[in-house]
């Protein structure tokens, strides 16, 4: 609770607000100008300045030695990244959409998660590997997925999701900092991009002074004693919309944003549970094999005997549709959280 309590102490501090994707490019700058080892390079980070703003600006201060353009293959660049990584440099490599890990999943999985381990601790690979998560835009099944269970299963790297400006200012000053890779992954919906409107919430207070966000520190964003929701990304904002609707009918539901995946803080989660008594757990990505069940899997094994009433909220394990009545439909909404807290709430305690 100490970090949270800073965190927040650091967001008053400021009058100044920035949109999720001005707050990383902010943290990348201050560090390309710290330490001419980092570099970045992706698909239309040069001149387009990324096609969800995460390196809008970058090439004009730093040109294109260090703001690299690179051809269709995410086999050749993340492979680089690494390569350059072992070597000393600090690389940011950016997949345009996650769901195109597949492409490059050897070079990430293989190389980048195990080269310190198979060179007996020899080598370092201090990179970060950022990505662009979610749907709610009618994108289709093969550009609109979290997909971020699948790295935090994967052994090797840590994997990062930020739900506000704040957050990821930090939490990426820490990532470029650690000498081990780090999975980056930020939610379209939360960059505050012109034609992409953003909830309320995700543009917040933000210093101008670098600090860092410390791995494995979940935020409570909102306390509560009647229920406890686990969440993260685009689903913080989501969650908190319907806390307030909740609260309307005297229901007090406390938000947690996970943060990070790995390290996950799952003792927060579970100081939470022990007071409310009652677990909902949601997520964007897929129900089976999930975040959900980790969360609920983990706190169940602390054997918390007040743990009374338990909800996931996920997607369902189908491809996520084009149309958007049916994106709507799969993807966990305001309404769903609502429906889930109220379904714990309804389990009395004695």
């Amino acid at each position: 609770m100490a970090q949270q309590e800073k965190d927040r102490a650091n967001d008053r501090q400021t009058d100044r607000s920035l949109t999720m994707s001005r707050a990383m490019v902010e943290a990348i700058a201050h560090e390309m100008r710290e330490n001419d080892e980092v570099f970045y390079m992706g698909e239309d980070v040069a001149d387009y300045g990324g096609i969800f703003d995460s390196t809008e600006g970058l090439l004009e201060e730093f040109g294109r030695d260090r703001i690299v353009d690179v051809p269709i293959s995410e086999t050749a660049y993340i492979g680089a990244a690494v390569g350059a990584a072992q070597e000393g440099m600090r690389p940011i490599a950016e997949l345009m959409f996650v769901d195109f890990f597949g492409v490059g999943m050897d070079q990430i999985y293989n190389q980048m998660a195990k080269n310190t381990y198979m060179s007996g601790g020899t080598v370092n690979v201090p990179m970060v590997l950022t990505a662009a998560v979610g749907g709610t835009y009618n994108d289709a099944a093969q550009h609109s997925q979290t997909l971020y269970g699948t790295f935090a299963h994967l052994p090797g790297m840590k994997v990062v999701v930020p739900s506000t400006a704040y957050d990821a200012k930090g939490l990426m000053h820490n990532a470029i900092r650690d000498d081990d890779p780090v999975v980056y992954l930020f939610h379209k919906r939360l960059m505050g991009i012109g034609w992409l409107p953003a909830p309320d919430g995700p543009k917040t207070g933000v210093p101008d002074d670098d600090y860092t966000i410390p791995f494995g520190s979940a935020d409570v964003k909102r306390e509560g004693v009647d229920a406890t929701v686990v969440t993260l990304g685009l689903h913080v904002h989501r969650a908190l919309e319907a806390a307030e609707s909740l609260a309307d009918d005297g229901i007090d539901a406390e938000v947690i944003d996970l943060r990070t995946l790995v390290p996950l803080d799952i003792d927060t989660v579970r100081e939470s549970v022990a007071k409310t008594g009652r677990l909902v757990v949601v997520d964007e990505d897929y129900r089976s094999y999930g975040v959900t069940g980790e969360i609920i899997a983990s706190v169940a094994e602390d054997g918390l005997d007040d743990l009374e009433a338990v909800e996931r909220v996920a997607l369902p394990d189908v491809p996520i549709p084009y149309a958007r009545p049916m994106e709507d439909e799969v993807i966990p909404g305001t309404d769903d959280i609502t429906e889930a807290v109220r379904a714990v709430r309804s389990q009395d305690r004695e």
